[in-house]
């Protein structure tokens, strides 16, 4: 057991430790809480009886619960932060402002961790990246502990790491706002206008973003895109390496069919498994994450093998000649224009959900370009269809919109228009909250509607 792990929680005895937010991520926290024999308060807005059995269990182990809508009424030293809840809650400040430390499970991780940390952020291609990190430490015989955002916790799995290991974060602005430690190896693939229904402004998101390498000291390693306007501008406290597919950078870029790492070609992007321009941007930024701890070799062998996550530009079913793709991951413009910039034809786009507050001008033109027919539902697809028919491209017609009332419609009625040769892609350039409870929902119910035709 990590000596730092175990002097973390001894430090919290005594204390009055509330968690804010009793979903999946924070129970497990809450269990070694009371394992070391704090006084913990579960505070979550849901009211008791809507409770499932793994919180009333939590309650029978020790742990108090604070619900409904006076949830946040406690008094506490310290409190633990679920990554939804922005940092400046009038909750949290309320907390602060009686003496309580506001932490998360993230933060408590980077602290007690025992082993080198290689962690993600970015508007988009975080995952991918991410899990092509891990992918490549595996395979060169690593043992890896992959989380964070993706959806494992890892603070509970620290007491099995050993100083030999490697962990591979994916982190977002929100776990990022309040964190006070950075990675050894930090890495922004891009950033874009995005969850601003929750940050209060750009400037707040991006600042967020600087977390992941704000504390890291002169050893710190940052890697950033040089294509992106906003990352070009980053500047560790280490060094600083930069990768590009557009345009020049000194770490890995693009020659002809090649990706080159500082001027040696380490990879043909014709063995890439995972299609689209932008999965090449994942591996130039994976291939700088892994130099030195890592042959080309296991790059090449990776990238003939990986077949890629789940609800990103996932082929679903080839059915009557049609493909079907899950991208649902998609919940921002330049998601969905890498998506379709992925495909050689144009496609039949599902898109539209909830609307989180950024523009989609940028949006237009490229649907214009990449998309023959567009099937629109959700609070976004006003404004989608706004952007398409505003951009100079767009010819009446050209593409067709339809208006659907839901997303299930909006699904039936494309299958129903595709013909032998179409690609259906379902990428939505818009979050899943009007009609589920995340992307991957959504992405899971498309899959059953698409398997059920």
């Amino acid at each position: 057991m990590s000596s730092t792990f175990e002097q973390y929680f001894t430090a919290l005895r005594g204390k009055r430790i509330a968690v804010m937010g009793l979903g999946v991520s924070n129970r497990p926290l809450v269990r070694m809480l009371l394992e070391f024999g704090c006084d913990v308060t579960g505070c979550d807005r849901t009211p008791r009886e809507k409770l499932d059995q793994e919180v009333l269990d939590l309650e029978t182990a020790g742990c108090k619960l604070s619900l409904g809508d006076s949830y946040m009424d406690v008094s506490a030293d310290v409190v633990f932060r679920t990554p939804g809840m922005h940092p400046n809650n009038p909750g949290l400040v309320k907390l602060r402002s009686q003496g309580a430390l506001v932490t998360s499970e993230m933060d408590a991780f980077f602290e007690v961790c025992p082993c080198r940390i290689i962690a993600v952020t970015g508007s988009d291609g975080k995952t991918t990246t991410t899990t092509l990190i891990s992918e490549m430490l595996k395979a060169a015989g690593n043992t890896v502990w992959l989380g964070g955002n993706i959806g494992t916790p890892l603070l509970p799995r620290t007491r099995q790491m050993k100083p030999q290991d490697y962990a591979v974060v994916e982190l977002s602005s929100f776990q990022l706002m309040d964190m006070t430690h950075s990675p050894s190896i930090a890495v922004v693939t891009n950033l874009a206008p995005n969850h601003l229904d929750v940050h209060k402004d750009m400037e707040e998101y991006v600042d967020a973003k600087r977390n992941i390498f704000r504390f890291q000291d002169e050893n710190g390693k940052l890697i950033v895109n040089a294509d992106n306007a906003i990352t070009d501008s980053f500047v560790g406290n280490g060094t600083t390496t930069k990768f590009a597919r557009q345009g020049s950078a000194d770490g890995t870029w693009m020659e002809g069919n090649y990706l080159v790492r500082r001027g040696e070609k380490v990879l043909d992007a014709r063995d890439i498994l995972i299609p689209g321009v932008h999965n090449i941007e994942n591996y130039l930024t994976a291939i700088l994450a892994v130099e030195g701890l890592v042959s080309d070799d296991i790059i090449r062998q990776v990238a003939k093998t990986f077949g890629g996550v789940e609800h990103r530009i996932e082929l679903v079913r080839v059915k009557d000649g049609v493909r079907f793709y899950n991208d649902s991951i998609a919940s921002s413009p330049s998601r969905t224009i890498a998506g379709l910039r992925s495909f050689p034809e144009k496609v039949i786009l599902i898109a539209g959900g909830y609307d989180k507050h950024i523009p989609y001008d940028v949006l237009g033109p490229v649907v214009c370009a990449h998309v023959k027919k567009l099937f629109l539902g959700g609070a976004t697809g006003p404004q989608i269809r706004a952007a398409v028919e505003n951009a100079p491209e767009y010819l009446p017609g050209q593409p067709e919109i339809v208006d659907c009332e839901n997303f299930e419609a909006a699904v039936r009625a494309a299958a129903a228009a595709a013909e032998a040769g179409d690609v259906v892609l379902m990428s939505p350039a818009s979050a899943a909250f009007d009609q589920f409870k995340n992307f991957e929902y959504r992405g899971r119910f498309y899959k059953e509607l698409v398997r059920g035709l």
